[in-house]
């Protein structure tokens, strides 16, 4: 394949052409021809030879590159600091360090495999990240607790300062005591689902994560998608107690639905949900200041309402989830 004309080349291959047929054609000096063009008669001598050696399909740029470089990196060199980097996530100084070479080499080598950036790489185990997105709505939920310190009465420290929330905390009636009588926040345990392909969400607020709890808001959440046109098929938890109960097994096999689990300590393989809760938490528990627990829970059902049918999400096209779902007209209002 022919390669494009430099920036600064002062001929173009019509023209190197034409300057090489004068020469070998016309019988025009090398000098002479250069004269002509505009150029050195080395360049007219050079674009004659190759017109003789090669013809017409000889005038085009070539590599600069030398054919053959002694003092590259050896190719197991070059294995080993890939090998450091993509199994280890280690910086060029680090790697250059193990094998003895200069961190410029090192640094070079990664640039030439495209690894000398490690964002694309999974952070716990070195692999290139899967992404998957399922073809239906209903194929896949993910399933979730998010734990939240309550807010105590008169707000919480992160508006009102430790000194002051620590008074307010005090001061709100029947909230938990540790064993010296001091009183504990309490945890609000947001229950919630997120449809794979769509990205609907469905949340519930309990005071606990039991087995019974979970199993009983998986019954709600099918139901609820059931109400927008979307049939359950599988769920996707990760190891907790109460994903592992056989309550929970038992209300799956009730309601047709297969469970799965993600591989422990990867809280990455549910990435989705885990990436909701980060979004709920900046966009709803912690946006604004809130006198009360009751107050912030109060404003759940307006956020969740706001992330199915009106925020923009960058995943899906920048599309509001609901507008991903095949229900009947009427149910994304």
């Amino acid at each position: 394949m022919p390669h494009a004309t430099h920036a600064n080349a002062a001929l173009t291959p019509r023209a190197q052409l034409r300057l090489a047929r004068l020469i070998v054609d016309h019988g025009w000096s090398p000098a002479r021809a250069a004269e002509r063009y505009d150029v050195s008669w080395r360049t007219a001598k050079k674009w004659a030879e190759r017109y003789r050696d090669e013809g017409p399909d000889g005038m085009h740029d070539r590599s600069s590159a030398p054919h053959h470089q002694p003092n590259r990196t050896p190719a197991p060199v070059v294995r080993k600091i890939v090998h450091l980097r993509w199994k280890q996530r280690l910086g060029p100084v680090e790697i250059a360090d193990r094998l003895g070479r200069a961190s410029s080499t090192v640094h070079a080598v990664l640039v030439r495999c495209r690894i000398n950036r490690l964002t694309h790489i999974d952070r716990a185990t070195g692999e290139a990240i899967r992404r998957y997105k399922h073809e239906r709505p209903g194929d896949l939920i993910h399933v979730d607790v998010k734990k939240l310190g309550r807010v105590p009465d008169g707000g919480g420290w992160r508006y009102v300062g430790r000194k002051q929330g620590n008074r307010n905390r005090a001061a709100t009636p029947d909230l938990p005591r540790n064993k010296w009588r001091n009183p504990l926040g309490g945890t609000c345990y947001l229950h919630t689902v997120i449809d794979d392909h769509s990205r609907v969400a469905y949340v519930e607020a309990h005071d606990d994560e039991t087995k019974e709890t979970a199993a009983a808001v998986l019954r709600n959440a099918v139901a609820w998608f059931a109400d927008r046109g979307v049939t359950v098929k599988r769920v996707l938890s990760d190891n907790g107690s109460c994903y592992k109960s056989n309550l929970w097994n038992q209300t799956c096999a009730e309601l047709g639905i297969t469970p799965k689990k993600t591989r422990p300590y990867r809280p990455q393989t549910n990435g989705k949900i885990e990436r909701f809760h980060r979004t709920l938490a900046e966009g709803w528990a912690f946006k604004k200041f809130y006198s009360s627990e009751a107050a912030r829970l109060a404003a759940l059902p307006a956020w969740i309402h706001e992330y199915n049918h009106h925020r923009p999400h960058s995943a899906i096209g920048k599309h509001s989830p609901i507008t991903r779902l095949d229900n009947l007209a009427g149910h994304h209002s």
